[in-house]
């Protein structure tokens, strides 16, 4: 489904992500794990378009989409979750779902996928009229990955979905994703919790100051030696 080769991104002269290759197979969880400041989050900023690659090549479903707009990446079918939520708190929940959608005009599809989105979050669906900065953080996660979803994404793309939440509220998070890809939506998941991560995902991605050093089954890097060293504690 998505095939990046050779990507680098920088900032000014700082190249943050150097000649990076992932394939990630549709319907597929897939993650991407590394320590702060590694390159993830510019990883996924780059395959959303916020970011433009300085060299290499990114292929959704064959079709190069690395010299597009974000706006038109997420007409792709491409919806980025971003670090630290970046919901808009002055607006409802409502309103803030409405907006994932703003790129759709199939209006009885937007309706059903709010059903379906109130369906997995049923907190936002108690408080559709409240404002979405008196959330508390693990409801305005929620938030922001029902916004990507009123996108009606194939591929969705998730920045440390678990940062600064109570382990009771990413279990509960981690249950919804593995549901949200049993409905055929691909995920590409950046995640700090590196046990998490991989015990969800099929394949993983291990990225050191900018490159991609580890990629194998997830069920096999767990027990990879470097990994159990660096991420998991042991």
């Amino acid at each position: 489904m998505l095939e990046l080769r050779g990507v680098t991104t920088a900032y000014g002269l700082l190249e943050a992500v150097k000649g990076v290759d992932i394939s990630i197979r549709d319907g597929e969880i897939a993650c991407l794990i590394g320590a702060n400041g590694a390159g993830k989050s510019t990883t996924l900023l780059t395959i959303a378009g916020v970011l433009r690659p300085l060299r290499g090549t990114i292929a959704l479903e064959g079709h190069r989409i690395d010299g597009l707009s974000a706006d038109n990446i997420v007409q792709r079918g491409v919806s980025l979750v971003p670090e630290g939520r970046r919901i808009f708190p002055d607006l409802t929940v409502a309103e803030n779902l409405s907006l994932g959608a703003y790129a759709r005009r199939d209006r009885a599809a937007i309706a059903n996928d709010l059903e379906w989105v109130f369906g997995l979050f049923p907190h936002l669906a108690e408080r559709k009229g409240q404002k979405g900065g008196t959330l508390s953080g693990g409801e305005q996660q929620m938030l922001a990955i029902g916004r990507a979803l009123m996108a009606h994404p194939r591929l969705l793309l998730l920045d440390e979905p678990s940062l600064g939440l109570a382990p009771r509220i990413v279990e509960q998070i981690f249950e919804i994703l593995v549901e949200i890809n049993r409905r055929g939506t691909t995920l590409f998941l950046v995640e700090q919790n590196a046990h998490l991560a991989l015990t969800v995902a099929q394949t993983g991605y291990v990225m050191e100051t900018g490159r991609i050093v580890l990629h194998d089954r997830a069920d096999r890097l767990i027990k990879h030696p470097q990994v159990r060293s660096a991420y998991l504690g042991e």
